[in-house]
């Protein structure tokens, strides 16, 4: 009987260590560099490590993902439940701050079905999540919108988001300012009127 190979607990700190310094290869080289060699050099570690608690390449990029779709849950999360969600989400998708990593992930998807997987059904969770709120923060105004439903305006937000990060990253900006503007525009049309003066996305 062939005997189950033991892996590493998910709460060591070494574990936390190698997860830490694969996105740091990812995000510096791209994930082709991230090898247990290279991952290892980064960490300070034997090779041998990595394998103990990542026995496949796609174990180790699916931890990575899983800490950044974390971290992106949180400040989603936080976003919701501000006082004027719908604009701090907006603000979230359109932040280039994560640019490199997320570029990384969506190339990577392309070749890696677990990835692939992993990455939509955490999108699906998050974007049922907000058209939730959206649904009882603006109820009948996204029918008199042009008939746009919750996960419509979840899906507008990230697309034009993500759009702006992706171009931006290649040094293109041509009509940015006023997609920004179209779609600050559009929120204030959408939303009730706020107090104080409005904030720039």
């Amino acid at each position: 009987m062939t005997q189950k190979r033991r892996i590493g607990a998910k709460s060591s700190e070494t574990r936390a260590r190698i997860v830490e310094a694969a996105e740091q290869v990812i995000r510096d080289e791209g994930y082709a560099a991230a090898s247990t060699r290279q991952v290892a050099k980064h960490a300070g570690l034997q090779p041998s490590l990595v394998h103990y608690y990542f026995p496949t390449t796609d174990d180790l990029f699916l931890a990575v993902f899983q800490r950044g779709a974390e971290q992106s849950d949180a400040m989603i999360e936080q976003a919701l439940t501000s006082e004027d969600p719908v604009r701090s989400l907006w603000r979230f998708f359109a932040d280039t701050s994560r640019t490199a990593l997320a570029l990384e992930f969506m190339a990577l998807a392309n070749h890696r079905k677990a990835i692939r997987a992993e990455i939509a059904k955490h999108s699906e969770a998050m974007r049922a999540r907000q058209s939730e709120l959206f649904e009882q923060i603006l109820g009948e105004r996204l029918a008199g919108s042009g008939g746009c439903a919750p996960a419509g305006l979840s899906l507008l937000l990230a697309g034009i988001g993500r759009a702006l990060v992706m171009e931006g990253a290649l040094g293109v900006h041509s009509g940015h300012a006023e997609a920004r503007a179209f779609v600050d525009k559009w929120l204030d049309e959408l939303l009730p009127a706020r107090a104080g003066p409005s904030q720039e996305s």
